[in-house]
């Protein structure tokens, strides 16, 4: 899988130039054209006349989305000063999810990219509307959320936490690889042991995983299914110097099964390091 096309959501706050920027350094060295996206929303006017009044409003909100658009493109191609990077900007009226459903398929995106409030870590990150609410309606194409005001990092090492449950072939897998083959970075398993014996169908995925590992980098590390999860996650994250945090996930499964437990909501393992959500493909 060579990676083209890729989709930068923003608001134009600086988090979401930060996400860009990011993205721009971890794919430095590829050929690849940038969609920003930017959604509008329409606003509701109750006054004598309603329609007109709503129109010029809807005009006056495209006009500004595509004057910070250009500002944008503007900043980042002064910022980077990279031409193997094409920028292109989408603005719609409408929700962010549907603008990215409709650009994914028009322009074959490969990643998503988005920019993640930081500072209430999880918590923002899980069950902020819109990385929650794209996660479980993008099921075909790996997600980046990148932390408020974290400087880029060179990519060396990249944790993959599973459950070797699901979520360990090599379509699954495509983006992580990329990433760690196009960076020179390494990939540390980490298992998060549930059972005290793995099932048949969790030695074949380790087996899987192994495989698809072959050619990048790799280590193994367990732990058991402590009820604080998300403290050993960036215990290890800080030990082990993570630079980006990768998870699989089956639309809605991940999330259910991770929000069910409360440290994972309290702890802000996800606004240190990027976090790729990579659609599980199996």
């Amino acid at each position: 899988m060579k990676i083209k096309n890729i989709l930068v959501a923003t608001d134009f706050s600086n988090e979401a130039y930060n996400a860009l920027f990011y993205a721009t350094q971890i794919f430095a060295e590829n050929q690849c054209t940038f969609y920003l996206v930017n959604a509008y929303d329409d606003i509701v006017v109750s006054a004598k006349n309603a329609l007109f009044t709503g129109e010029k409003v809807l005009k006056k909100l495209e006009a500004n989305s595509n004057e910070n658009l250009t500002k944008t493109v503007h900043k980042i191609v002064l910022d980077t000063a990279n031409d193997k990077h094409l920028f292109k900007t989408i603005t719609r009226k409408g929700s962010l999810s549907t603008l990215i459903s409709k650009t994914l398929v028009d322009y074959k995106i490969d990643l998503i990219v988005l920019g993640n409030k930081g500072k209430t870590g999880a918590k923002e990150l899980f069950m902020g509307s819109n990385t929650i609410q794209i996660a479980n309606t993008i099921t075909q194409c790996p997600i980046l959320a990148i932390p408020k005001e974290i400087s880029f990092k060179p990519i060396k090492e990249i944790a993959f936490v599973t459950d070797y449950k699901k979520g360990c072939t090599k379509s699954t897998l495509s983006m992580l690889l990329n990433i760690a083959a196009i960076t020179d970075g390494s990939v540390a398993v980490l298992h998060i042991n549930e059972e005290e014996i793995m099932s048949p169908k969790q030695i074949s995925n380790q087996k899987l995983l192994d495989k698809c590992l072959l050619h990048i980098p790799h280590s193994y590390d367990e732990i058991w299914n402590y009820a604080d999860k998300a403290n050993v996650i960036q215990d290890f994250i800080v030990e082990r110097e993570i630079n980006m945090l990768a998870m699989s996930y089956h639309r809605r499964r991940f999330f259910e099964r991770f929000l069910h437990e409360p440290v994972i909501m309290d702890l802000s393992i996800y606004a240190t390091v990027p976090f790729l959500i990579l659609p599980i493909q199996d």
